[in-house]
């Protein structure tokens, strides 16, 4: 790892926790936090700077510290305080360039890792079963923090081009979930009902915010033998699993909505808080989105510790009950499941699946 590491958006829980993992690193001599505002929690040993990184003065701050790490985590979907989706979309876009332009001219910058998101894939009805990292989005996203991904990244493959002697690692991870999750998804499934698009039960992957921090932390440092640790990587927790078993794991029920209809559930989720309840949102939960993440293992060398379902679990956990037990709503689920089809066909035939597209898995 760098000797001196500078980690962007430190003021979310993720990047304080981040802060605070990497000192322990003994290679670390001096960790640089930096962010917009200052953060409500403790960063530890590490100094904090309050700088915009949508300002030129990040390269002063380079220069100054002498960095040769730098972590960007402030690529985000969720405003910070009081800013809207404009100061969000500022901060990915515009933010990204400044920082990117300042690492260009800093002569001390080794290793840049980018947070990145799968949702640069998008979510389209013919959209392959997998994603790898190399597979192309069928339908580019269109806004939202997905199109800021999308932005993100070309950005930063510029930025590699123009500095081949700088490691630069992206990371695309799936839903981020946990305890201490801070995301649209997390807002979502804490509500009490949950509103689902009719006649689709897409897939779903997670990965736990500890696999976050220790995926980060070996993004960010010397690769060990027989890995490598600079390109772009998939990372997500083993398996999947379906909007229609998450419902029943959280014991809330699903009320599902017409397509047409569900632009307008978006308008009224927002009204109640729920900020990023973007059209891109609504896509994941119409078609799902699933991430191959064979290079995460063999080239990055990473094994998380939390499976898709075992993500999901803990997070359940951190958020209490719902309005049914879960036992009982997946009881009664099972039950209906089992009933035989209306006609008295025992055997429900490839159509039915395919109604829902892939998505059911």
């Amino acid at each position: 790892m760098g000797k001196v590491v500078l980690v962007t958006g430190v003021a979310r829980p993720l990047g304080g926790r981040f802060v605070r993992r990497v000192q322990r690193d003994p290679d670390v001599e001096r960790v640089i936090g930096v962010d917009a505002v200052a953060p409500a929690h403790q960063l530890g040993a590490a100094e904090f700077v309050r700088a915009d990184i949508r300002q030129p003065a990040i390269a002063r701050v380079l220069a100054e510290y002498g960095v040769d790490t730098v972590v960007h985590l402030d690529v985000t979907g969720r405003p910070l305080g009081s800013g809207g989706r404009t100061a969000v979309k500022e901060t990915n876009v515009i933010g990204t360039m400044q920082l990117l332009g300042a690492c260009q001219k800093s002569p001390t910058i080794r290793r840049l890792v980018v947070k990145s998101s799968t949702s640069v894939y998008g979510s389209a009805p013919r959209d392959p079963a997998v994603f790898t990292e190399t597979t192309p989005a069928k339908s580019l996203p269109s806004g939202g923090f997905a199109k800021d991904t999308v932005e993100v990244e070309g950005y930063v493959r510029g930025f590699a081009r123009r500095r081949p002697d700088v490691a630069v690692c992206v990371l695309r991870f799936a839903n981020i979930l946990g305890p201490e999750a801070d995301s649209s998804l997390a807002e979502y499934f804490s509500l009490p009902v949950l509103p689902t698009v009719f006649g689709y039960d897409p897939r779903l992957q997670f990965v736990h915010e500890d696999d976050v921090l220790e995926v980060l932390r070996i993004a960010s440092r010397e690769p060990r033998r027989a890995t490598l640790n600079s390109g772009t990587f998939n990372i997500a927790g083993d398996g999947v699993l379906t909007l229609s078993q998450c419902s029943r794991r959280l014991g809330r029920p699903t009320v599902p909505v017409l397509l047409p209809a569900v632009t307008w559930v978006g308008t009224a989720l927002r009204t109640v808080g729920v900020t990023d309840f973007s059209p891109e949102q609504i896509r994941l939960l119409t078609h799902g989105r699933v991430v191959s993440t064979v290079q995460m293992r063999e080239t990055l060398g990473f094994e998380p510790a939390y499976t898709t379902a075992e993500t999901f679990a803990d997070f359940a956990r951190s958020r209490g009950p719902g309005l049914l037990p879960p036992e009982a709503l997946a009881g009664a689920v099972d039950r209906v499941a089992a009933w035989p089809p209306l006609g008295g066909a025992t055997d429900p035939g490839p159509k039915t699946t395919h109604s829902a597209g892939h998505h059911a898995g």
